[in-house]
């Protein structure tokens, strides 16, 4: 089994009596991109830092592509492509331009450089602004470069801070496919820090919950809804009238329900299994008017919102 190309074994940052991260421990596999989700100020940077090599821990051990970041950071920066949330470019010259010098700070022979460079222009979508200059990019032009740019080196691993910050839906759309694809292509891990949810699941395989500098839950969308929810992870939707007191209080007496909510056009109903069938019956045998019936899944928004409004109960089941 091959070794995780990120890990953090219970890895702290102390500013003076402050934690910015605490005692964090994290593993992410060859091949995945991982949403470090929170809110601004949770220490999503400051572990970025640490895992780049660019600021000590206090505590803990870190390795990235299997080199420990303190001891041997220019090692890990030769593996890692880094995308800070505020990019910088060269205003005055292109984007071709610009990425040729990355390559040869990187030394990278110029024939091969400029074959990588034309490569990645036309990955990105920026082939027709190659010979423009940077200053005159858009904010989301900006940012696809910036994705090129990381590459250019051929890193094992990418790691991306806010890359959506100031971008419009249009292009955030077209960022996070982009990530997605180079993903695939480049077989590359990608380790994405955000505070936007619906962008982090829409195309993370795993994400983290990351708060006050504490990594409060960790996995998969289905993995994290069935940790936080419990007993009522399955919630069916349901359009019917009439809905008389006599169906509300059959239906709250099913086995595996666990609440029923009257809504506006109709009922919300949590149970521990699937139970839209028999929901379903149990509406029609009661002679209301069954117009629709939804199983949803927990979304990362309400598995979030849940987490840390339900906080307090969840941890006390």
């Amino acid at each position: 089994m091959m070794a995780p190309l990120i890990q953090l074994d219970g890895v702290s940052k102390k500013y003076d009596d402050q934690y910015a991260v605490k005692n964090l421990s994290l593993s992410i596999e060859k091949g995945e991109i991982f949403g470090l989700l929170g809110p601004n100020g949770a220490g999503k940077t400051t572990t970025i830092l640490m895992m780049l090599g660019l600021s000590e821990p206090t505590s803990g051990k870190i390795k990235v592509c299997g080199i420990d970041s303190v001891r041997k950071p220019i090692e890990v920066k030769k593996r890692v492509g880094y995308l800070p949330d505020n990019l910088g470019f060269y205003q005055q010259m292109t984007g071709m331009e610009n990425l040729i010098y990355t390559a040869e700070l990187n030394q990278i022979p110029r024939k091969e450089a400029e074959k990588r460079a034309n490569y990645l222009l036309e990955k990105v979508n920026l082939a027709h602004a190659a010979d423009k200059k940077t200053g005159k990019y858009s904010r989301g032009m900006k940012q696809r470069l910036g994705l090129a740019d990381v590459l250019m080196k051929n890193p094992e691993v990418i790691i991306l801070d806010e890359p959506t910050l100031g971008i419009d839906p249009e292009g955030v759309r077209e960022l996070l496919a982009l990530i997605k694809s180079l993903s695939v292509e480049e077989k590359i891990t990608v380790l994405l820090s955000s505070h936007h949810l619906h962008q982090v699941q829409q195309i993370c395989d795993r994400v983290g919950i990351f708060v006050q500098g504490e990594l409060l839950a960790e996995g998969t969308i289905d993995h994290l809804a069935k940790q936080l929810f419990q007993e009522d992870s399955f919630l069916v939707r349901v359009k019917a009238s009439p809905i008389s007191e006599t169906l509300l209080s059959e239906l709250e007496k099913l086995e595996s329900v666990t609440n029923v909510k009257k809504t506006m056009n109709g009922l919300e109903i949590y149970s521990s299994e699937n139970m839209a069938a028999t929901i379903s019956r149990l509406i029609v045998n009661h002679g209301a008017d069954l117009y629709q019936i939804n199983n949803e899944h927990y979304g990362l928004d309400e598995i979030y919102h849940r987490y840390f409004e339900g906080r307090d109960h969840v941890e006390s089941r």
